[in-house]
C-alpha cells in the first residue's frame, strides 16, 4: 500500500486544501499519516478522520521581525525536525504534501533529510508564507493559487500555477434552507459576514456596533467564530459560531458577503459569483498577503476593499455601495477567465 504524509497548520487556511484530498487518497487506498502541531486546529479537524494516523511535533513560530520569542522558539524548532526525522524514517511515506504554517518546514526538511522520493507543497496566497519559502529548496514541485507568486521565489523553476483548488462543497446549496435556518424573510435583502475559522474580532464589533442601523435595511448572517457570539439571536439577525454543511445553504441565501481575503475563502466566494466586502487582516496581524489578495479582486472588479481600521466607522456605507452595484459585481465575475482546479485534478498531479 503506497502512503501519504500531510503537514500543515495553524489556521483553517492551512488545512482545508489537505481536508479536501485525504478523502480522495483514502479511497483509493492509499495509508495516510498527518504531522501537525500539538495544539494547532489541525490536530482536532484531522481527528475527525478515523483512518489518519496523526503525529504532533513540536513547533515554533518563525518570524520576520525580532522578538525575544524568537529565542525560546529556537529551540522548539530544531526539537520538531529531530522528531519528524524519526517519524518520516520510521513511516517512510511516498509522497510528502505540505500546505504550509509553522508546522510544516520541520516536516518538509525532514523529508528531504530521509530522500523521500516526491515532496509537494501549496500555497494559497499571492506571496508566500515565511514557512513556504524555507521550505522551498527542498521541495520538487510548488503549486500556486496566483501566477504571480513566481515572482517572490528565488526558485521560479519549481513553481507550478494551478490556480484554487475547489471543493463542491458550495455547489448545492438551498437559499430557502438557509432562510428557513435563519428565520429570515424576502422582504428584505441577506448579508453574510464571515470571520474565518478562528473569526475576526474587529470585524465582529463592527457588526455589532452597526447592527441596528444595518437591520433598518438588511438581515444579517453573523458566523462569528468559536467563542465569539456576543449578540443574541432576534429579528433579522442570525449569528453562528460556526457551520459545517449548512454554510452551502447560507451562502446561496446571502446578496453580499462581507470577508477576510485569505485566498480560500475569495476563490470560493468567486466560485458563487458573491458580491464581495474584503476587509484584510491588517499590517500588524499579517505579512500583508490578504491585502495583496483583495487588491488582486478589486482590481478585476470582483469586490471592495475596507480597510480594517475603518471598519467601525464605514461599515455601513461600504456595505450599502457593493449592495447597490452588485449586478456589476456579478457581471464582472461571469465574464472573467481565470483557472482553477479540482481536487481530482491535484490528485492527479500529485500521484502521476
Amino acid at each position: 500500500m503506497k502512503k501519504i504524509l500531510f503537514t500543515g497548520g495553524g489556521s483553517g487556511g492551512h488545512v482545508t486544501l489537505n481536508l479536501s484530498l485525504i478523502p480522495i487518497f483514502l479511497e483509493k487506498n492509499w495509508e495516510v499519516i498527518y504531522i501537525g502541531s500539538k495544539n494547532g486546529i489541525e490536530k482536532d479537524l484531522i481527528a475527525k478522520i478515523p483512518q489518519v494516523k496523526y503525529y504532533a511535533i513540536e513547533t515554533g513560530k518563525l518570524r520576520r521581525y525580532f522578538s525575544w520569542e524568537n529565542f525560546k522558539d529556537a529551540i522548539h524548532i530544531p526539537l520538531g525536525i529531530l522528531q519528524a526525522i524519526r517519524i518520516i524514517h520510521k513511516e517512510k511515506p511516498d509522497i510528502i504534501f505540505s500546505k504550509g504554517g509553522f508546522v510544516s518546514f520541520p516536516v518538509v526538511l525532514a523529508g528531504y533529510l530521509n530522500r523521500c522520493p516526491k515532496i509537494f507543497m501549496h500555497e494559497s496566497d499571492v506571496t508566500p508564507g515565511l514557512a513556504n519559502k524555507m521550505s522551498l529548496p527542498f521541495v520538487d514541485t510548488f503549486f500556486t493559487t496566483f501566477p504571480d507568486t513566481q515572482n517572490f521565489v528565488s526558485n521560479p523553476q519549481k513553481v507550478q500555477y494551478v490556480g484554487p483548488v475547489l471543493s463542491s462543497r458550495l455547489d448545492n446549496g438551498d437559499a430557502e434552507l438557509g432562510r428557513n435556518m435563519c428565520f429570515f424573510n424576502k422582504d428584505k435583502p441577506v448579508i453574510m459576514f464571515v470571520g474565518g475559522s478562528l473569526g475576526a474580532k474587529s470585524i465582529n464589533h463592527a457588526v455589532i456596533k452597526n447592527l441596528e442601523e444595518l437591520l433598518e435595511k438588511y438581515q444579517v448572517i453573523h458566523i462569528c467564530g468559536k467563542g465569539q457570539t456576543s449578540q443574541a439571536r432576534c429579528e433579522g439577525y442570525a449569528p453562528f459560531e460556526f457551520v459545517d454543511k449548512e454554510f452551502a445553504d447560507l451562502m446561496a441565501l446571502a446578496d453580499v458577503v462581507i470577508s477576510r481575503s485569505g485566498s480560500n475563502a475569495i476563490f470560493e466566494l468567486l466560485s458563487q459569483k458573491k458580491p464581495m466586502l474584503l476587509i484584510p487582516l491588517p499590517s500588524t496581524s499579517s505579512r500583508g498577503e490578504q491585502s495583496l489578495n483583495a487588491q488582486s479582486f478589486q482590481k478585476q472588479g470582483f469586490a471592495e476593499i475596507l480597510n480594517d481600521e475603518d471598519v467601525d466607522k464605514d461599515l455601513v456605507a461600504a456595505v450599502d455601495m457593493v449592495y447597490a452595484h452588485r449586478e456589476q459585481y456579478i457581471a464582472n465575475m461571469e465574464a472573467a477567465k481565470w483557472k482553477h482546479t479540482s481536487n481530482q485534478d491535484l490528485f492527479a498531479k500529485i500521484t502521476k
